[in-house]
């Protein structure tokens, strides 16, 4: 970082508890710890309505994390491509509005790590079990790239890959702990990420569980 480079403000976590992955990627240590008790109740009222499924990839494979989404705007996948849509496939409702707390969560963290004025249209809900998997991949089915994306961890611990602009990059084995918040935009806004399989190391507050929410601007 250069000497003249401003660092970013964290109101809700002291200095010492962020790290810096890229020029303009940051993981917040425990930025959503105080609020997530009501990420899970969210959770669970969300996926009442819109539950969690496993979807197929295009090319016919059955992915390991279970799917859902909230907001105006969910991410699907099936053999017709991945995209997103105004409406849940599984019940052909509208996906479930936002909940204020995530959506003043996505905001708080994005303006902590240097992107102000965040409004994300669309919140992806992973549900992980020991085993589940990510793989490497780039997020790039949103029609506008300057905003950044937000990942929130809950529940059981997680191996966070973060590579390049290439899939064959060397990637950064990141350790993601219940309450983390990763964000990155900017010219690190297309690196490909993903998670290593899962151990079954259960947390107090999901069980044999991980959800990550992520967040984004797909409108």
């Amino acid at each position: 970082m250069s000497s003249g480079q401003t660092l970013p403000l964290f109101d809700d976590a002291p200095q010492a508890s962020r790290e810096q992955l890229g020029t303009h990627a940051w993981l917040l240590r425990g930025f959503a710890l105080s609020r997530a008790d009501v990420l899970l109740t969210a959770i669970a009222r969300i996926t009442a309505q819109s539950p969690f499924r496993q979807m197929s990839t295009p090319g016919g494979l059955t992915m390991s994390v279970g799917l859902s989404n909230c907001g105006a705007l969910g991410w699907t996948s099936d053999s017709h491509g991945y995209r997103y849509t105004p409406r849940d496939p599984l019940t052909d409702l509208p996906w479930p509005s936002m909940p204020a707390p995530l959506l003043s969560l996505a905001a708080e963290a994005a303006e902590a790590a240097g992107f102000p004025e965040f409004m994300p249209d669309a919140c992806l809900l992973n549900r992980y079990l020991p085993g589940s998997r990510l793989s490497l991949h780039q997020d790039r089915n949103e029609r506008d790239f300057s905003a950044p994306i937000v990942s929130v961890s809950l529940g059981m611990g997680a191996i966070f890959l973060f590579g390049g602009h290439a899939r064959s990059d060397r990637t950064t084995r990141v350790s993601l702990l219940h309450g983390d918040v990763a964000v990155w935009g900017g010219e690190d806004r297309l690196r490909y990420h993903g998670i290593l399989p899962l151990k079954d190391q259960p947390h107090p507050a999901t069980g044999s569980l991980r959800y990550n929410l992520t967040f984004r601007k797909a409108g």
